[in-house]
């Protein structure tokens, strides 16, 4: 259910479990936090997220949130990792991005989107606390009153509220999505993995 190739420096990981909204289970969460843990080390310039199908992903596997997922470390961990990994980071939102795993894609370093998609994270109507990092990035990209639109007043913003507020940087057609990804990806996937990281470095 994750899905990732390789080319050269470039690494791309994809959700895949469309029939479900790719919700995310803690096997899935654990593997990606596996894949970024060999990212770091065997020196990816570019990692990119993305989901099969028609959504980004829905957050936790319903099932597993209520035995306990929600509430689980892996999504702390996982969005921790993304975040301090030395190279380029790209969440390209295929389509909607809701819950949990909102972490993720807050974690990387460019966010692009398709246009008609919402963000949201219910964890006020859910009853839950969200990760804990991720008040913090969200208000850093949107700052501290929109961040509370989102996380308490329960706003799905579209793409192009997300896009105004800075939540994500770019929207892309669908079909025109991944070849984005490519052309923002091309310098650092041709450097040394060393000067990727000593420029990401110098970046606040």
């Amino acid at each position: 259910m994750i899905d990732l190739t390789i080319d050269g420096g470039l690494w791309t990981v994809t959700l895949n479990r469309p029939d479900k909204a790719n919700s995310l289970t803690k096997d899935m969460l654990e593997a990606l936090d596996a894949i970024a843990l060999r990212a770091a080390r065997e020196g990816a310039r570019v990692l990119v997220l993305t989901g099969a199908g028609r959504v980004f992903s829905a957050g936790a596997d319903l099932d597993e949130a209520r035995a306990g997922l929600a509430t689980d470390s892996v999504w702390e961990r996982l969005s921790g990792r993304i975040a301090a990994l030395p190279c380029l980071t790209i969440a390209a939102l295929n389509g909607t991005l809701a819950g949990g795993a909102m972490g993720m894609a807050l974690a990387c370093d460019l966010r692009l989107a398709v246009p008609g998609a919402k963000v949201f994270y219910p964890v006020m109507k859910l009853g839950f606390l969200p990760q804990p990092s991720d008040p913090t990035r969200l208000a850093a990209l949107i700052g501290p009153a929109r961040a509370k639109m989102i996380l308490m007043a329960g706003v799905k913003a579209s793409m192009e509220e997300a896009l105004n507020w800075g939540l994500v940087d770019r929207i892309v057609p669908p079909e025109a999505l991944m070849a984005e990804v490519a052309a923002l990806a091309a310098d650092a996937q041709g450097a040394t993995a060393t000067h990727v990281a000593g420029i990401k470095a110098l970046i606040p």
